[in-house]
């Protein structure tokens, strides 16, 4: 399990060497990212700026206890807002760039579809797939955040909980979403598609959470977006080329 959680963090990594293959083509990639980033922005400070004010109004019984257990309490529930507006955000900036920048990641997409080899589809199940698989994911990454708040509520542990639940869960939400593109470009039903994730769970897992991580770092998610577009692409082929756990067929994008 280990093995294949690293396999998939080093799709990742495989995906940056495409910044020295195609520099321009992937600085292009970051349009989308920096646009969704913005728009995040625009909701997630004032809801960080208020967190005072949320957890007063979310706790009015503890304003007769004394102040160190009332500043303890309302600290932990606005450490739990923080982790689950976290969670959420990751999956609505990977759900919002890809839609926004559909046709900078078909290129980084095709790009390393050619450079792979192979027969390389003509379509990608075009925009209103892309419309679809983002209010899906959007959907999704709201019942991750609530569980996440969910969890954050359980004393002592709460908060360390929801941080790993959150960060587990939606690892692998984005992971699925980012190597859809070269799954719908080949029609892949969705049958088969849960069957080629299971028969890698571990190595999506590892690329989702690397991703996200990434994701947390100021500008992070910017700045890994083109990388992840690649480093997916990487990972889809694999997936369709070597579907069973102990198969490895020829051509293979394993990692080198």
């Amino acid at each position: 399990m280990i093995s294949e959680l690293l396999t998939g963090v080093r799709f990742l990594g495989r995906g940056f060497g495409y910044w020295r293959r195609m520099p321009a083509l992937m600085l292009l990639g970051l349009v989308p990212g920096l646009i969704a980033l913005l728009v995040l922005a625009a909701a997630i400070i004032p809801l960080w700026a208020s967190l005072g004010a949320i957890t007063r109004w979310f706790t009015p019984f503890a304003d007769s206890w004394s102040p160190g257990w009332t500043t303890a309490l309302r600290v932990a529930i606005g450490a739990v807002v923080v982790i689950g507006s976290l969670v959420l955000a990751g999956v609505v900036f990977t759900a919002l760039a890809l839609l926004i920048g559909d046709p900078f990641y078909q290129r980084i997409w095709r790009a390393v579809e050619n450079d792979l080899g192979g027969e390389v589809p003509e379509g990608d199940g075009g925009m209103r797939v892309a419309i679809g698989e983002s209010i899906r994911l959007v959907l999704l990454g709201v019942l991750v955040a609530v569980l996440a708040l969910a969890l954050g509520l359980i004393p002592a542990v709460g908060a360390p909980a929801a941080a790993v639940a959150g960060m587990l869960l939606t690892g692998r939400l984005i992971a699925r979403e980012l190597t859809g593109r070269a799954l719908n470009a080949r029609d892949v039903p969705g049958s088969e598609r849960s069957r080629l994730f299971a028969s890698r769970r571990s190595r999506l897992l590892g690329f989702g959470v690397a991703t996200q991580l990434c994701f947390t770092i100021p500008l992070g998610a910017v700045l890994i977006m083109p990388t992840a577009v690649a480093g997916a692409t990487l990972l889809a082929r694999d997936l369709l080329s070597s579907p069973g756990p102990a198969r490895t067929a020829p051509g293979s994008a394993s990692p080198r």
